[in-house]
């Protein structure tokens, strides 16, 4: 079950490890408040319960209350779950976010993955996150641990480095894994299986993300960069022309000159070093360092979903796929800059695999094979 889901890059990354291992996935429920991914993410995972709508509307009790009329009836429309993952709002933890920074009533949504847990009872849980969340007011990350504790869960946290799991960018989240301790293995600890980052991984640079697609051929606006107004086309140019990577102060918008440390903002990236995270900025030079290494243009969408982690076989434009859906360019790039890679949900799922924590509901799906060849996903009712 994908609560916040998104357009499904946490399920997606579930769905890899377990197509390694000939397992079906089940999708009892993913649900998204927003209609732009729910349409992605439904033409991706074809058989997945996916429902347009906002979380608490499915778990709306209070944190150790009697279950609800309505938590009772997703109770029994979803039944047993191995594995709950959710990413909650963010926006409200980032530090560009200075009005409500901390404090931000979305925020306490991430106290809603611990009131479906109380509902459903998985056998493990996975909360992803910024950083930041840990600093925010309400505290809910250590009311979450305090609640899953109780609840009979073996509860632990990190910071991951995803350059460590063979993301070409430099991004790092908060994760909490939750294992229910009649479900965790003899010798093992929820921190144990959290150890997921390849401390010997050498990073991967750009260029191996993207390199192949410079020069591609346009069959969409996936592949086509954004049109720079006349004064950003003129900074792109610049850098080219000087052989800079970073834009120098007299070349920038004066209110982004002076003494600051924004040098990646109008920045052009380098071949041979990661990029930095991507955001549903990734198509503006004044969003953050942006630019291609080799053309004076910002990303593309194709290029900003391979820097995320998404395989060509995920579909954010396709207009093959049944029901069609449509989407504007600056849904798509916010749909991808929002989304969590996938490497990251498939190197722990894997690890909760090689423990036992998850293991598959009356063995592998007979159509695995057939459904992840056709959809690059396997799921199985």
């Amino acid at each position: 079950m994908d609560l916040f889901a998104g357009c499904g890059g946490l399920t997606l990354g579930i769905a890899q490890a377990a197509h390694k291992r000939a397992v079906a996935l089940d999708v009892r429920l993913a649900i998204d408040f927003e209609t732009a991914p729910t349409k992605v993410f439904k033409a991706n995972f074809p058989k997945a319960n996916v429902r347009e709508g906002t979380v608490e509307s499915y778990f709306d009790g209070e944190l150790g209350a009697s279950l609800t009329n309505q938590e009772a009836e997703t109770l029994a429309m979803i039944g047993e779950v191995g594995i709950l993952i959710g990413g909650p709002p963010c926006q409200g933890h980032s530090n560009l976010n200075n009005h409500t920074r901390r404090d931000d009533p979305k925020n306490r949504l991430y106290l809603r993955m611990a009131r479906a847990v109380e509902v459903l009872r998985p056998s493990a849980v996975v909360i992803e996150n910024v950083l930041a969340v840990v600093n925010d007011k309400q505290q809910v990350v250590s009311r979450a641990i305090v609640h899953l504790k109780k609840l009979g869960y073996d509860v632990a946290t990190s910071r991951i480095d995803l350059l460590k799991l063979g993301v070409a960018q430099t991004r790092k989240r908060h994760i909490l894994l939750a294992i229910r301790e009649d479900a965790l293995p003899f010798g093992f600890s929820a921190a144990d299986l959290l150890q997921i980052e390849d401390h010997k991984a050498a990073s991967r640079d750009l260029r191996w993300a993207i390199g192949d697609l410079f020069g591609v051929r346009p069959k969409s606006f996936f592949d086509e960069a954004a049109v720079p107004n006349a004064d950003n086309q003129r900074r792109m140019n610049y850098l080219f022309e000087n052989d800079e990577h970073n834009l120098p102060n007299e070349e920038r918008p004066e209110c982004h000159r002076g003494n600051h440390n924004y040098t990646s903002m109008y920045g052009r990236l380098w071949w041979d070093r990661p990029s930095q995270t991507i955001t549903s900025g990734f198509a503006t030079m004044g969003r953050g360092r942006f630019v291609h290494p080799e053309a004076p243009r910002c990303l593309t969408a194709h290029e900003a979903a391979r820097i995320q982690g998404f395989p060509d076989y995920f579909k954010f434009v396709d207009e093959r796929v049944k029901p069609r859906y449509e989407l504007t360019r600056t849904e798509v790039q916010v749909i991808i800059g929002n989304a969590v890679p996938p490497p990251l949900a498939e190197a722990l799922t894997s690890r909760l695999f090689d423990a036992d924590v998850l293991q598959a509901s009356g063995g592998p799906s007979q159509s695995a094979e057939d459904d992840f060849a056709a959809s690059a996903v396997s799921l199985a009712c």
